[in-house]
């Protein structure tokens, strides 16, 4: 059967809708075009964004090195005022020795009955019992009253501490009943008096209870 031919009217109106079509579809592909950056846009950061960036890291590496210099000035600070704080101690402590040396001249003399007296008066304020029978008593014993008497044949001697002073007395035991105040001397009078009255006051309850070797 031959193909049937369309008329003038019918064939119209098919080209019609095929334009209409055609552009309709141009005219999608030229908006998605227009609306989508190429990739030579979508990759190129805008200069504005670049240079605040750069400021932001800039003003963030100064705050570090300020916040470093910063607590380098604070030890710095801190360093010098232990420093002065240390040397200020010292004087006063100096001056404290001196003071109490020039006290201890005027107010006792330097022989047996001053280093006694003296020693007593330390022994009240540090509260360790003590007459001055029971002190004269035994350094005349230990040592018949001679500050730089030293025993070098006892036990003590052979194990390297020998006694030493007035009340006879060996280092470690002097440097373990010491009384604050009194020089850290072995052979000082007072010193070695009431260092050996805290230990006997420790050891007996008091040096009036010791008569012979301790």
């Amino acid at each position: 059967m031959p193909a049937q031919s369309l008329n003038p009217a019918a064939r119209t109106v098919r080209i019609r809708k095929f334009s209409v079509s055609a552009l309709c579809a141009a005219g999608a592909a030229a908006v998605a075009l227009s609306v989508a950056p190429s990739p030579a846009h979508a990759a190129a950061p805008a200069p504005q964004s670049v240079a605040a960036s750069a400021k932001v890291s800039a003003a963030g590496v100064f705050a570090q090195a300020d916040a470093i210099a910063a607590q380098a000035l604070k030890a710095e600070k801190a360093a010098k005022a232990a420093k002065a704080a240390k040397a200020e101690k010292a004087e006063k402590a100096e001056k404290a020795d001196k003071a109490a040396k020039a006290k201890k001249a005027a107010s006792y003399p330097d022989n047996l009955d001053g280093w006694i007296r003296e020693a007593l008066a330390i022994m009240k304020d540090e509260g360790i019992p003590g007459s001055y029978e029971g002190l004269h008593r035994n350094i005349m014993r230990e040592s018949g009253g001679d500050p730089d008497a030293a025993n070098d044949w006892d036990i003590n001697a052979q194990n390297g501490t020998p006694s030493k002073g007035l009340l006879q007395v060996i280092q470690p035991t002097f440097d373990a009943y010491h009384v604050e105040g009194t020089p850290k001397e072995l052979t000082d009078p007072v010193a070695n008096i009431t260092a050996a009255a805290n230990y006997a006051a420790d050891r007996y309850g008091s040096i009036d209870n010791v008569d012979s070797a301790y």
